[in-house]
């Protein structure tokens, strides 16, 4: 047998627990109940090869489990595993931190952070948060192998909603929170983690992802003098939504170390995200935070190098890539886009399949299709200037308001709502949250267009056959009126000396632009530009 299937991964992780399935949870039980009992009986030679793999530290069922489900299936709940060697820096970190009485490792997945802390502190109690029960049986039959049943607690549940008992000792917090987008977070958590982070004196926006909320949950579980490490994705760093963890770590959470992980090392397998290992120990609100760009794995070196930053420098920096890669040198003359520019994200449609026309459009009014720009390819092959709309694909912008038009184009409207409505179009996180479900809500024409998400620098490009945009590109808007040929020479001057090395680097070479990143870019004065 080779576990091929979830029914194989189940079969072997039943055949390695050491007590009984009730002792599982009921989601875990009723997994069980899935597999014939044909399929229980596994060879031998397989359960022994698999158990002493487990012995040595390795993580059979954790790999078959990422093989089976693919990485776009997995990535929905943040199941995204750690690599080895990652786990055991963070665990020589957490060594040279005291010796916790308790472990607890929030998104436990298959186990590779609470086995290795259970083998670093043998006398320590294991606490496993996990909500997948088919990862949770696999974590459960680790911790069997290892013959730790006595010492572990595996809870199969929402992290949020855990309630930890008291403890004498220190807890360590350990762990690889699960990343999931805003999205896909419901509105009563989205209230939880506001109401939260109030109560701790800090503002906090509904757009923080899953990994935010599990900061926020651990500081609420832990005491003064607690320690922890995680590895996250590094994004919060620099967005808007990361301001409450960035306050939360100067504050509350007591951060004393960041270790960010170049983006050339793929930290997260199977995603283009730059990693950071934020560390921190409860009540810690003086001393400096060390921070330290790794640019290979074998440089981890446990977590001891870096540079020391005043908490105070870290408090007053609005994004916190700075501190790992330091600003370029401001020129005489210079001022930021952002003098010129206000810098807006294109629409979202909440469902591209839908609001971009095709077929399905043919009998709207044209009035209501716009030329837009729909792909990052649409700006790249224009270059400087798109000077035409016929490339383009039409977005579909339907007003709130649909009284203005006639009885005939009226029905033929509601015929392609209703069609709509039956592909699911109203129900998206984006239509639920217009004014009205249907209404796009293009911005007006920007005279620049820019593409922000790519493995090249970004393509500036006029815009001067006024075309609408969509969330693929940036659309770049005059604060006051310039003179014609001002726009044109700026373009020029953004495509010759804009690299990738200003915006956010991700794993694979992919980099991306926010717009206040587009509005901090070093531009020529506005005297150059318009001479």
């Amino acid at each position: 047998m080779t576990m091929q299937t979830e029914r194989d991964v189940i079969s072997m992780c039943l055949a390695l627990l050491q007590t009984g399935q009730d002792s599982l949870s009921k989601a875990e039980q009723k997994l069980a109940k899935t597999v014939e009992a044909s399929e229980l009986c596994v060879p031998k030679i397989e359960l022994n090869t698999v158990r002493k793999a487990i012995l040595r530290g390795a993580d059979p069922l954790g790999e078959a489990f990422s093989a089976i489900r693919s990485p776009f299936e997995r990535r929905a709940t943040g199941a995204v595993y750690t690599p080895h060697p990652i786990v055991r820096s963070m665990m020589t970190w957490l060594s040279r931190h005291g010796d916790p009485a308790r472990i607890v490792d929030p998104g436990a997945g298959s186990g590779r952070f609470i086995l290795a802390a259970g083998a670093a502190f043998p006398a320590a109690q294991l606490i496993a948060v996990e909500m997948d029960p088919l990862a949770a049986l696999m974590l459960r039959a680790n911790l069997s192998v290892r013959g730790w049943d006595d010492r572990s607690t595996v809870l199969v549940k929402d992290y949020r909603e855990v309630k930890l008992p008291r403890c004498k000792g220190m807890t360590a917090f350990i762990g690889n929170p699960p990343y999931v987008r805003h999205h896909d977070i419901s509105t009563d958590w989205k209230e939880w983690y506001a109401s939260r982070f109030a109560g701790l004196g800090i503002k906090a926006s509904a757009l923080a992802g899953l990994h935010v909320h599990f900061f926020l949950q651990t500081r609420l579980l832990a005491k003064k003098g607690d320690i922890g490490a995680f590895i996250t994705s590094a994004e919060w760093m620099d967005v808007n939504y990361g301001s409450a963890l960035r306050k939360l770590l100067l504050e509350e959470l007591g951060g004393i170390a960041l270790h960010v992980l170049e983006p050339t090392i793929e930290a997260f397998p199977g995603t283009a995200t730059t990693a950071a290992i934020t560390c921190f120990q409860v009540g810690e609100t003086s001393k400096p935070i060390r921070v330290h760009s790794v640019a290979e794995l074998t440089r981890l070196k446990g977590l001891t190098k870096g540079t020391d930053v005043p908490r105070e420098q870290l408090q007053a920096a609005a994004r916190w890539s700075i501190i790992v890669r330091p600003s370029v040198t401001t020129k005489a003359g210079e001022i930021e886009l952002g003098e010129l520019f206000r810098v807006h994200r294109g629409q979202v449609t909440g469902a591209n399949s839908i609001w971009i026309a095709g077929d399905h459009a043919r009998d709207l009014p044209e009035r209501v299709m716009l030329p837009a720009v729909t792909k990052a390819r649409d700006l790249i092959e224009a270059g400087a200037n798109l000077s035409s709309s016929d490339v383009l694909r039409r977005v579909i912008d339907l007003p709130p308001d649909l009284d203005d038009f006639s009885h005939e184009e009226r029905q033929r409207i509601n015929d392609f709502l209703l069609w709509a409505k039956n592909q699911g179009a109203d129900q998206s996180y984006i239509a639920q949250h217009r004014r009205a479900w249907w209404s796009v809500g293009l911005k007006a024409p920007a005279p620049i267009l820019c593409t922000y998400m790519a493995r090249r620098p970004p393509q500036f490009t006029l815009n001067t056959c006024a075309a609408r945009h969509i969330n693929i590109a940036h659309g770049l808007y005059p604060r006051e009126t310039l003179a014609p040929h001002a726009l044109p020479r700026l373009v020029k001057w953004l495509n010759e000396n804009i690299n990738t090395g200003s915006g956010r680097t991700y794993a694979g070479g992919l980099t991306k632009f926010e717009p206040k990143e587009i509005e901090r870019l070093r531009v020529p004065s506005l005297e150059f530009l318009t001479a």
